[in-house]
């Protein structure tokens, strides 16, 4: 398992064993194939978590079928009111990131809980007729999004080679992205800034 991957199943495993309750924005969890445009079976095994926990889907999409239907730049919710909150691959995809990084922390309760991912070097992905495509972030951008919050922990995903082969059409030949992640861990290249982007945990 990579280091990124392994920080975001260590923090994402706290989150669903800390917390009762978790509100995930965007469906970026991708565990449950009627709610949001995605479905992923590497998190399958959270599904046995799932059960003690209040897991609720939020999207501004009502044909995605979320649990919730709403805005992450007015979040439905009392100030202080959330155990915690995932939000995975959706700032760069709404107007006004800093605005709705202000409305999750207003809505965790103090101690509660986040896990966030934002892209830096990575290609366009847009979704026609649903959402556009805005905003790359860097690690300093981070910094200052999640200035307010008590603690805050981020993870390089992918190195600077991985990352050029990522976005290149050879990224998805699975022997070349394990050689240069090899190649990232030899080289150093995977503590750079030239990366695809941050997994952060954040405590309010």
């Amino acid at each position: 398992m990579t280091p990124w991957d392994a920080f975001a199943r260590e923090k994402v495993e706290k989150i669903f064993t800390e917390k009762r309750s978790i509100v995930d924005i965007g469906g970026g969890l991708r565990i449950s194939k009627e709610k949001g445009n995605r479905y992923n079976k590497k998190n399958e095994w959270l599904l046995p978590l799932m059960t003690a926990v209040d897991y609720k889907v939020l999207d501004p999409v009502s044909t995605y079928h979320p649990d919730i239907v709403g805005d992450i730049h007015k979040l439905p919710f009392e100030n202080d009111s959330q155990d915690a909150i995932i939000c995975v691959a959706v700032l760069e995809h709404i107007e006004d990131p800093a605005k709705a990084c202000g409305e999750i922390y207003r809505v965790l309760k103090p101690g509660g809980y986040a896990f966030v991912y934002i892209p830096f070097l990575y290609y366009y992905h847009a979704e026609r007729g649903y959402y556009h495509d805005y905003w790359r972030f860097t690690k300093d951008a981070a910094y200052l999004l999640f200035k307010n919050f008590s603690t805050i922990e981020i993870e390089n995903v992918r190195g600077a080679l991985a990352t050029w082969l990522h976005i290149s059409p050879l990224g998805k030949i699975k022997i070349l992205v394990k050689v240069f992640n090899f190649l990232d861990k030899i080289f150093g290249k995977i503590k750079s800034n030239q990366v695809s982007g941050y997994n952060i945990f954040l405590i309010k």
